[in-house]
This record gives C-alpha cells, structure tokens and sequence, in this order.
C-alpha cells in the first residue's frame, strides 16, 4: 500500500493534500545518483519530485536529511533483495553469480549507460566530512557483508565448501567483488568485461574443495 501525506490545515502553501512518499523519494534518489549530493540543488529536487520547496521541507527536511533518507532506504532495499536471492535454493556458485547480474542490472541504466551504486558512487565522497552519511555507508557494507556470510556458511552446511573456510573473509571478498563492480562500471568498463571479472571472483570463491582436511 502506498503512504500517502495529507497537507496539514495550517499550511495552505506547504504539501500538497496528497502524494506519494515513496515515489518523491525515488526520483530524489535518482537525482542524487545522477549528479551526486554537492550538485544536486533544491530546485532538481523540486523538479524531480514535483514538490515546491516548502512541501520537500515538511515532508523530508532539509537537503540533506532527503539525502540520508535515500541512501537509508537504499540499503534496505537492496540487503533485502540480496536476503531474498541469497536464500533461493541453488548452488552457491549459482547465487553469487545472481547477485552479481541483478547489480550489473542496477549499475547500467536500461541505455546501457553506467550508473554505478548509488551507495558507494555518493556516500563514499560525502563521508569524508559527514559522520551520519559515513556511518550509514559502513552499517550498509557491514549489511552486505552479512548476506554474503549467511549464505557462505549454508555452503559450508551443506557440504558446498570446507568447513574449515572462514566465511567472515569469503563474504568480504564477494562484497569486494560487488564494490568492483560498482566502481568500474562507474568509470566506463564494459559490462561483459564485468561479468567475466564477477565469474573469476566466484570460481575462486567457490574453489575449496568440498569436505577437505
């Protein structure tokens, strides 16, 4: 069901009677993705959202706290999305390879143009000199790391990989393969290219031989 925000009696000139939350909150994001935080004005905002200024205030703040709120609800989204796939029952190999083309999905637009990660194409030049933006960046890399880990240890569980295998080091490397591929398809690699770099990480992940001693 889509929330909706009724414009309160006391501001005539503010919100409008009713919009959707969640949608404002998309095209924000888009913005902000497109142009990155310092670029982004208010009128992009305004006119990306269809909200006059007054009503991007009384729904979400300041520019910033619109901001903090993408990048939020960024993370949940795609932590549970990763949750979701992660927990479908296929080969590791196969999971981890799923995960990588739905990001390669999100990282080029539908033109084939390269977008990047929002998170990590934003976040990680604002945290220099914001904490509350550095520690949202950190809590959603620590949430992907946690994904990945789950689903290595039912590897391990299931006799996919060695017991012996510390799934705290494997996650961090699927997750560096995730930053990898959000980095360098921001900065102009070739899809396929990508897909074969996401295919090596997997192999190697994946290369310990089952119930070794």
């Amino acid at each position: 069901m889509v929330q909706k925000y009724e414009r309160e009696p006391k501001r005539p000139r503010g919100r409008p009677r009713a919009y959707d939350a969640d949608e404002a909150l998309r095209q924000a994001r888009n913005t902000f993705w497109k142009k990155g935080y310092s670029a982004t004005t208010l009128d992009d905002l305004s006119e990306a959202t269809g909200m006059n200024r007054p009503s991007l205030y009384g729904a979400f703040g300041d520019k910033r706290a619109l901001y903090l709120a993408t990048l939020e609800r960024y993370v949940v989204a795609n932590r549970e999305a990763m949750d979701r796939e992660l927990a479908a029952p296929m080969p590791l190999r196969q999971a981890l390879m799923r995960i990588y083309d739905l990001a390669l999905a999100l990282y080029f637009d539908a033109d084939g143009a390269a977008q990047g990660c929002f998170l990590i194409g934003t976040a990680a030049v604002e945290a220099v000199n914001d904490s509350e933006v550095r520690d949202v960046l950190g809590k959603g890399l620590l949430a992907f790391d946690k994904s990945f880990e789950a689903r290595i240890r039912r590897a391990q569980e299931e006799g996919e990989l060695d017991d012996a295998v510390d799934a705290k080091v494997l996650s961090k490397i699927a997750s560096a393969i995730l930053h990898t591929l959000a980095l360098r398809s921001r900065a102009g690699d070739k899809r396929s290219t990508l897909r074969a770099t996401a295919e090596a990480g997997v192999a190697m992940i994946c290369a310990t031989p089952r119930n070794a001693r």
